[in-house]
């Protein structure tokens, strides 16, 4: 196949997709339209209205905010950025704050009414904050992915807006990406153009990970997987994958390149294929080429689900890590489409409930499976067509997937979500 009709969108897909941000990207969304309306405000509000769609909700209620003291929940992630934020550091939005700040912001949240509001939006991603200050306000609204302001206004003069389109609006189109062509992109692509890109990823998300498992964070689920008997590599991947997820969900103030919108599938899809590349002692391009296949494959997976929704991410992302790991084997087309396939088959019905602790155990469980898929394959097993969702081929099976997320677990989401506003 020539790669080159669609090498230059490869390029950009991933480009885009790992970058950096510290802490869950929800809550980091929040602070960033915060510190914008702020920004627009010109000083610090006497008032904060925020409204939100459900999955917003979600995924903000029970992760710990950076840079918070430990304080959880959507006033806590607007209230940071509106005090302390910089809004043009974007996802990085928290990444310098000063303990003076976090004293001002714990005041802040103390003295201002914060009122938080279930949006009547048909968008699965929509953030709307004002901030008031008399009779001066400032309104932002970010829709559709974590950077994506749509509207500005200050008082009543609209300063900036556009129209909300699909999730994927002003980023490159993923419809282009293929399991097929994405194994001929990485064995062909010129290293150069992405060596800072994957390295970056390399160097943020194995500290993350080494930081988990030496702190004490939620419910140390990556510590507790290298506590019973002598770790094999294999127990290893998914320790240190869970102790990345440990830490940036209980609070600690260390980037990650993320994946897909979230730190979670960008820990996931990196961190179990970079343990069994070190130690099984790959040469570093080796690894850089079975990253471009596990982070595109997870963009690929996710592209059919849409950035949030009732389907676990980091089984999306998890596939792609067991893909780049069979791309290390010297596993091509044929493995790697049969270990998709097999690990789509075992581990698709694991909803996301929000971001909090327990994403780490199913990371945990996440690996497992993608690993299972490729020994299956190795085996000689597989599963067939007409078995559950597997359809005939590969992409076949993902579309089957893709459906299953973004439509058929629609209802599932929004039980989700009521339960968790009920509790």
């Amino acid at each position: 196949m020539n790669t080159a009709i669609h090498y230059n969108e490869y390029i950009s897909i991933l480009k885009e997709e790992l970058i950096p941000a510290m802490g869950c990207t929800e809550p980091i969304a929040i602070a960033y339209a915060g510190a914008k309306a702020r920004e627009i405000l010109g000083t610090i509000p006497d008032k904060v209205h925020i409204e939100v769609s459900g999955n917003i909700l979600k995924n903000v209620k029970s992760v710990v905010v950076p840079h918070t003291g430990g304080l959880r929940g959507i006033p806590a992630a607007a209230a940071i950025g509106i005090v302390a934020g910089n809004a043009e550091k974007e996802l990085e939005v928290l990444s310098h704050i000063t303990e003076k700040q976090i004293e001002e912001t714990k005041l802040f949240i103390e003295k201002t009414p914060i009122s938080v509001h279930f949006a009547d939006t048909p968008h699965i991603f929509d953030i709307m904050i004002t901030l008031s200050k008399g009779d001066e306000s400032a309104f932002v609204r970010l829709a559709e992915h974590h950077t994506n302001i749509v509207c500005i206004k200050k008082n009543s003069e609209v300063l900036f807006e556009k129209e909300v389109a699909p999730q994927e609006n002003g980023l490159t189109d993923h419809s282009v990406l293929s399991i097929e062509e994405i194994i001929s992109f990485a064995e062909s692509a010129e290293l150069g153009t992405l060596k800072d890109t994957l390295e970056r990823q390399i160097s943020f998300n194995m500290a993350i990970a080494e930081e988990g498992l030496k702190g004490n964070y939620g419910a140390n689920i990556g510590s507790t997987l290298l506590s019973h008997g002598k770790p094999d590599i294999y127990q290893k991947m998914r320790a240190y994958a869970a102790a990345g997820s440990d830490a940036r969900m209980n609070g600690c103030e260390m980037p990650v390149i993320i994946c897909s919108g979230s730190g979670n599938q960008g820990i996931t899809a990196s961190v179990p294929l970079i343990v069994y590349a070190q130690e099984k002692g790959y040469e570093r391009e080796e690894l850089l080429r079975a990253l471009i296949v596990s982070n595109l494959v997870t963009v690929h997976l996710k592209a059919g689900i849409g950035r949030l929704s009732a389907y676990c991410g980091v089984v999306s992302a998890a596939v792609g890590a067991a893909a780049g790991v069979a791309f290390l084997k010297g596993g091509r087309y044929d493995t790697i489409a049969h270990t998709v396939v097999n690990a789509l088959a075992m581990d698709s019905g694991i909803i996301c409930d929000g971001a909090k602790a327990s994403c780490a155990a199913k990371i945990a469980s996440a690996v497992d499976a993608g690993l299972l898929g490729l020994f299956m394959y190795e085996n000689g097993n597989q599963f067939y067509s007409g078995e559950g969702l597997v359809a005939k081929g590969v992409e076949n099976t993902i579309r089957n997937i893709g459906s299953l997320a973004r439509n058929g677990m629609a209802e599932t989401d929004k039980e989700i979500i009521r339960i968790m506003l009920e509790s």
